[in-house]
């Protein structure tokens, strides 16, 4: 079980990764929990902006306390993020959210797809999975290839852009048939159309996929159902269709999901 907390916490190191892609380093205890789809909701400074940003973890250093994110800026809150500088201070709530199951790919072939904003969670997950075979297949807009070589440090590597620039053109399922790659079981973070092909090619294929879905989140822990999603099964407290993404997510079994 994750521990839960809100924490001001030290600002390590910044910097920016492609065009509106920035990293960040935080010094926090929570780099001692298991951080594989988990994701942690940081708060602006800015104090008309009340609700915080979930950002999932890219990478945690266990060693050092520190935990690095990876972000895309979508608004008003993660251009703040994005001027902060080293030494800063930032207020964040984690750990959140369930993660990639791990034991499932033990002594099989994992294929890992992520698109866009979607990659970073799969540089922790790549990290964490153990005794397994790991094809990673990266999808990116252009030729600005944002973690490409951390994620090379842990399996084999497979880019997929939309302009053709860099490996296949199209998208991470074009990369996956041009190189015929074959596997177990599917881990995924990106955009709906994606995830909703990766369902379907998982089921074509009949191997289990786990994707993480990227909704926008309001209150990060439940409260709100800000970001429901539907479900093929009901559940059992509720009776109705719908999972909450936060908490009962971000990772679903792509089968166990209506997307």
């Amino acid at each position: 079980m994750l521990s839960k907390k809100k924490e001001k916490v030290r600002v390590l190191s910044t910097a920016k990764l492609a065009d509106d892609i920035y990293e960040m380093w935080l010094a926090t205890d929570m780099a001692q929990e298991k951080g594989a789809g988990h994701f942690i909701a940081v708060y602006p400074k800015n104090k008309t902006m009340l609700l915080p940003r979930p950002i999932s973890i890219c990478e945690r250093d266990a060693e050092k306390g520190a935990l690095r994110i990876v972000y895309r800026i979508a608004g008003a809150g993660t251009k703040e993020f994005s001027t902060y500088q080293k030494g800063d201070t930032a207020e964040i709530l984690g750990v959140l959210g369930n993660g990639y199951p791990l034991k499932e790919a033990e002594g099989n072939t994992a294929l890992l797809m992520g698109g866009g904003i979607g990659i970073p969670p799969l540089l922790e997950l790549a990290k964490e999975l153990k005794d397994c075979k790991k094809y990673i297949v990266l999808g990116y807009r252009d030729a600005k290839l944002f973690l490409k070589e951390d994620l090379e440090k842990y399996g084999e590597v497979y880019i997929a852009t939309e302009d053709g620039s860099v490996g296949t053109k199209g998208n991470v399922l074009d990369a996956v048939n041009e190189n015929k790659i074959k596997a177990d079981l599917i881990y995924s973070c990106g955009p709906m159309p994606m995830l909703r092909a990766i369902k379907k090619y998982a089921a074509e294929k009949q191997i289990p996929a786990w994707i993480s879905l990227e909704e926008r989140m309001a209150c990060g822990v439940g409260a709100c159902l800000g970001c429901v999603c539907k479900t093929v099964k009901e559940d059992a407290h509720s009776h109705v269709n719908n999972a909450r993404i936060c908490t009962d997510g971000p990772v679903f079994l792509a089968e166990d999901v209506d997307i």
